[in-house]
């Protein structure tokens, strides 16, 4: 394989919870929530002086990064390295401003900012002790659970994660000793996922300027660039092979008419000088026979000039001459200055000789029969008006059409609209000469509504006079390429939109905790009768109302708790029939189709009727003069993957649930944001816009997929797949059953635990960083009769229990905390008190501390928000046990 270059078709094609931080000693918990050395107190002086020459550094190298960029040319690359190193210092100046000030605004937001995004940043001591590693960083190398905090990390246990070849053990070591060196460097390494799937990650190392020996360490995750990478790589070994072994010669040269790229059969023609074996920086002309003139290009074909084209007689390898034709053509810089050429060599020329003979009218495609139906990629030929004259195999392949649907119409049918008025501006600069070839990305409707995605190359056809004859286009198949980038821009904007919704809902969860709380709190001392009672009232329902609001967040993201039972979509929809003609009123008519032996799917019964209902509800603001709302169930049997957009349905069994509505439709540019959170066509205060959103990430986190069909006037139907159930021997045994125990199935706010008497004794260390939820948790527990010990974080709870003097009956724990999360503090304390029973609590989905539930069942878990009644609940239930 030829290395690629300005030969090539293809050349230069180039190809990845919340944020929270990890810091390990020796930087402790400030006063105000801000993280500087253990024993330093925050000043406004030390600040100034920490952050001063910091920032000062990262300013200026960041405007001489923009001066190099913007008004020096050719010096782009060395942009990019200040750039990097004004971005290094900025996060250094982050840390600094974090370790001399806590709870001063612009150290937060520096650290915010540092904490925020899907770039990992690790920060390491000169001795290869790490210091600092923000969310992103332990999840791509998962050395601690998503959304989790304050698990140590170090360079080791990042080391462990990589796929196990010798080559990747030899970048990381070499990362670690730019490191230690100070010296900048950067590697892309594999790692094992949790998944079992390899994954690729590019890591670079940077000093920190002024930092005594600190290094930061940036990663990103590449693994969908090396996947379009090898789409790109597949396409180019393709086309490089074609041409070496074309029987034509190929080969590029520079403005000097140096060889920079030839093929395997031009190789094979041509004599290299004495005493040399390649071909590659010699001129052409050298291989030329001295004293003949080329027909045109200006000058003869000896000399150095490479712009030569026509009859030339070549020198033969192993002596001797041959005739061939030779056909280039020119690119050009912005001042019109030839960079390169691509020239064609056509050794026999009888079939060229025997056409003039037989008529001069023949065109290429007869002459070049052998060349034009046998290539691997479409070739269509075009008269100067446009019209298909001819078309090879390849080109009908690639549409899945006849011959007699493209010869003899106009180009510009099998053009997407969208891309017509385009390319035909460029073609005609084509046909004018204004340039001598053009490069097109055009969209193209293929069989069975197909859209298809196409590179098109377009060069002139010309005759010995240098007329017009027409048009070649080259067609190279780009769909599998664009739908990869597609996927791969969705899927970045979907994780993004996902972690800033459970970031949200997460905080969101703490306040509605003791919000919903401490109206708890004042409705056991204000009664049905006292007047403050429908206030209060008041404030718990739109507490509650927030609640669903979260909860709808959460299912975006795929984050909230599902509860799967088995169930039978015939069944839950007759249950659900009398609430939706409720919900549309009477102007639309319901109607409910079932498929005859229908599979079962394994789903969250509360979100399956929360998916139908949003999709009603939906349809029915579409439908605002009445029409027929239409829920339709089916089995469906995928037999090979198919793609609608960005999403992709795998092949297998499914339960397919339709939801038809005869509205107003969904325009194509709208259908491409529904799903998106926040996203509505309504007038404001109409909706929230996270209907579709909820639907989307509720299907999604069963396993499952929805595609939308619709067009403005023709109604919508919603399509959701959800993957047929098949009994397992484990479910058989365990029954429908996750194999959780019931107490650690938290309640929803509405539905308080326990019920009756909640009171009870015994002593309960309660560890939650956010206050409120503290002094509410603490007060309700008290109110009941229990003794309670308090702790805003784990450091400050393994020095509660040491001092406590007496045996502590349960613990109830937030998951996320600064320094020492709940994780780390049951580990911690169980080795002392293994006994202890434990609550875990947080805002965020179980699955935050799924992986301890499953290993010990003593554990449970709350979700927030709760109530009192629930709190309590809980409490007395595990104190009884």
């Amino acid at each position: 394989m030829h290395p690629m270059h300005p030969m090539h078709p293809m050349h230069d094609a180039n190809g990845k919870g919340a944020a929270e931080r990890s810091v390990t000693a020796p930087m402790g918990p400030g006063p105000a929530g801000g993280w500087f050395a253990a024993g330093e107190t925050p000043a406004a002086p030390r600040l100034l002086s920490v952050a001063a020459p910091w920032g000062a550094a990262a300013v200026v190298l960041a405007v001489a990064a923009a001066v190099l960029h913007w008004a020096v040319p050719g010096y782009s690359v060395a942009a990019a390295g200040l750039a990097a190193l004004a971005l290094a210092l900025l996060f250094a100046l982050a840390w600094a401003v974090g370790r001399a000030g806590a709870g001063n605004p612009v150290a937060e937001l520096l650290l915010a900012a540092a904490e925020g995004g899907t770039e990992g940043r690790l920060v390491t001591a000169p001795d290869g002790r790490v210091v600092y590693a923000n969310p992103a960083f332990h999840r791509l190398f998962a050395v601690a659970p998503a959304g989790r905090r304050g698990d140590a990390v170090s360079l080791e246990a990042v080391a462990a994660h990589l796929a196990g070849g010798e080559e990747e053990a030899e970048d990381f070591a070499r990362l670690r000793a730019s490191a230690a060196a100070g010296i900048p460097g950067q590697a892309e390494v594999r790692l094992r996922a949790p998944s079992g799937a390899v994954e690729w990650r590019r890591i670079s190392v940077h000093p920190v300027a002024g930092g005594c020996g600190h290094a930061l360490w940036r990663a990103r995750d590449v693994t969908a660039d090396r996947e379009l990478e090898a789409v790109r790589h597949g396409e180019e070994e393709m086309l490089a092979d074609f041409l070496d072994h074309l029987p034509a010669g190929f080969f590029s040269a520079d403005a000097e008419g140096r060889i920079l790229y030839v093929n395997r059969t031009l190789a094979r023609w041509l004599a290299p000088p004495p005493g040399e074996t390649g071909l590659r920086g010699r001129r052409f002309a050298d291989f030329v026979v001295a004293g003949q003139t080329a027909p045109a290009g200006g000058g003869t074909a000896g000399d150095a000039a490479p712009h030569m084209h026509g009859d030339v007689t070549l020198l033969r390898r192993g002596g001797g001459t041959f005739r061939a034709c030779l056909v280039q053509s020119e690119h050009a810089d912005a001042d019109g200055n030839m960079v390169y050429s691509r020239s064609v060599v056509l050794r026999d020329l009888t079939w060229r000789d025997a056409g003039e003979g037989a008529g001069a009218g023949r065109g290429p495609r007869q002459r070049l029969h052998w060349l034009f139906t046998e290539a691997p990629v479409g070739i269509v030929l075009l008269d100067v008006e446009g019209v298909v004259t001819d078309c090879n195999r390849a080109f009908l392949k690639f549409l899945g059409v006849h011959r007699e649907a493209v010869v003899g119409r106009t180009f510009s049918e099998r053009i997407g609209a969208e891309d017509q008025s385009e390319a035909a501006a460029q073609l005609t600069r084509v046909v004018k000469g204004a340039t001598p070839s053009v490069h097109l990305e055009v969209r193209m409707p293929g069989s069975r509504g197909r859209e298809l995605s196409a590179a098109l190359y377009a060069t002139r056809m010309e005759d010995a006079d240098a007329n017009i004859l027409g048009l070649v286009l080259h067609c190279i198949d780009t769909t599998e390429q664009k739908d990869l980038e597609i996927r791969f821009a969705q899927s970045q904007k979907m994780q993004a939109m996902g972690q800033l919704a459970g970031g949200i809902a997460h905080d969101f969860n703490n306040l509605l905790t003791a919000m919903i709380g401490f109206s708890d709190l004042l409705l056991e001392r204000h009664g049905a009768d006292d007047p403050s009672f429908a206030d209060i009232m008041q404030i718990r329902h739109n507490a509650n109302r927030a609640t669903n609001l979260v909860r709808q967040l959460l299912a975006f993201s795929r984050q909230q708790d599902l509860q799967p039972v088995v169930l039978d979509a015939t069944e839950a929809l007759s249950d659900l029939a009398s609430l939706l003609r409720r919900l549309i009123g009477e102007t639309i008519d319901l109607k409910m189709e079932h498929g005859r032996d229908l599979g079962a799917a394994k789903v969250d019964r509360g979100q399956f009727d929360q998916v139908i209902i949003n999709l009603a509800v939906n349809a029915r603001d579409a439908m605002p003069g009445g029409g027929t709302l239409t829920i339709r169930t089916s089995n469906a049997t995928v037999v090979a993957a198919v793609q609608r957009g960005s999403e992709v349905l795998p092949a297998g069994t499914y339960l397919l649930i339709e939801v038809v509505d005869t509205g107003a439709g969904i325009a194509k540019e709208t259908i491409e944001h529904i799903f998106e959170p926040f996203f509505t066509t309504k007038e404001v205060g109409a909706g929230t816009g996270l209907g579709l959103s909820t639907v989307y990430g509720i299907v999604r986190q069963t396993g499952g997929v929805i595609f939308v069909d619709s067009a403005p006037g023709e109604g919508a139907a919603f399509k959701i797949y959800l993957p047929r159930y098949v009994e397992s021997a484990a479910d058989a045994k365990a029954g429908q059953d996750a194999g959780r125990p019931a107490a650690a199935r938290p309640a929803p706010p509405d539905e308080p635990a326990g019920e009756g008497d909640l009171t009870g004794e015994g002593t309960v260390l309660l560890v939650e960083d956010e206050a409120a939820v503290r002094m509410f948790g603490a007060r309700a527990l008290r109110n009941k009769g229990y003794k309670v010990l308090e702790a805003d974080n784990g450091e400050g709870a393994l020095e509660v229990i040491g001092n406590a003097g007496q045996p502590i009956d349960l613990i109830i724990s937030d998951v996320v905390m600064p320094g020492m999360d709940g994780h780390t503090l049951i580990k911690r304390v169980r080795r002392e008190l293994p006994d202890v029973k434990v609550i875990l609590m947080s805002g965020y989905a179980e699955d935050v501390a799924a992986a301890e539930i499953e290993r010990d069942p003593t554990i449970h878990f709350l979700a927030k928000p709760f109530t009192l009644k629930g709190l309590a609940g809980m409490v007395k239930e595990l104190m009884a046990g």
